[in-house]
C-alpha cells in the first residue's frame, strides 16, 4: 500500500470511490496480517503436539476456509495479495 503523495498546495484528493478503495486496502491488510499470525500459531501448536486430530482437523478447515475468503475479497476489490502491506519507512514493509 503506497499512498500517493500530498500535492504541494495542500489539498487532499477525496473522491470518495478512492478512498473507499484506500480503506478495502488497508482493512484487508489488517486481515491477512492476523491471518498470517493466527497460521503461523496453528502451524507452532501442531509441531508442539498441543492439539487433539479433531482440533487439527478444525484448524486446518478453518484456515483454508480463510485463505479461499481473502482471495475473494481481493478479487472483488480489484486487488491481489501482493497488494497488501504497508510501508514503515524505516521499519520495512509490514507483511
Amino acid at each position: 500500500m503506497n499512498p500517493a503523495p500530498l500535492p504541494r498546495d495542500g489539498t487532499l484528493d477525496l473522491d470518495p470511490e478512492r478512498v473507499a478503495d484506500g480503506l478495502a486496502e488497508l482493512v484487508l491488510t489488517v486481515v491477512e496480517l492476523l491471518r498470517q499470525l493466527m497460521e503461523k500459531q496453528a502451524i507452532r501448536r501442531f509441531e508442539e503436539g498441543t492439539l487433539t486430530p479433531g482440533q487439527e482437523d478444525r484448524l486446518g478447515t478453518a484456515l483454508m476456509l480463510l485463505e479461499q475468503r481473502m482471495d475473494d475479497l481481493c478479487a472483488q476489490h480489484g486487488l491481489r495479495r501482493d497488494d497488501l502491506n504497508l510501508d514503515l519507512g524505516p521499519l520495512g514493509s509490514l507483511l
